[in-house]
């Protein structure tokens, strides 16, 4: 999918995820991984990390040494997406306490994700990469 593929799906997910509380938690998560995997593919797609057919679904299914280099160029959005997968995991699958907390911490993600995004935050994350 292009980058204003993942950007329109990525809003549209985040548009039905303000409808949201965070009592619905596990909706919440499940949001933010689908947008938030939708910005990440952006990013990849923007820094040549990826070509625009090939997205990723889940990070911990790409192979480790794609992995290193995701981890060089998009510290901070790796790391955000790596946190939501794993709420997934304990939240929506699993029946770990303090869904609501889990949704905040989703959420913070997603809007890290999505700042990412912004030329501006591009170059401070790859400044901070170095």
């Amino acid at each position: 999918m292009n980058v204003e593929g993942h950007r329109a799906k990525a809003e549209r997910i985040e548009r039905s995820l303000a409808k949201c509380t965070l009592e619905d938690y596990e909706t919440v998560v499940e949001g933010a991984m689908l947008a938030g995997t939708h910005w990440f593919n952006l990013l990849l797609h923007l820094r040549d990390l990826r070509a625009a057919d090939d997205d990723i679904v889940h990070t911990e299914f790409v192979q480790l040494g794609e992995r290193r280099k995701f981890e060089l160029a998009l510290p901070e959005a790796l790391r955000s997406l790596d946190i939501v997968e794993n709420l997934r995991t304990t939240h929506v699958r699993g029946d770990m306490p303090d869904g609501e907390r889990a949704a905040r911490l989703a959420l913070e993600c997603l809007a890290q994700l999505r700042s990412a995004c912004d030329p501006g935050a591009r170059r401070s994350e790859a400044d901070s990469a170095q």
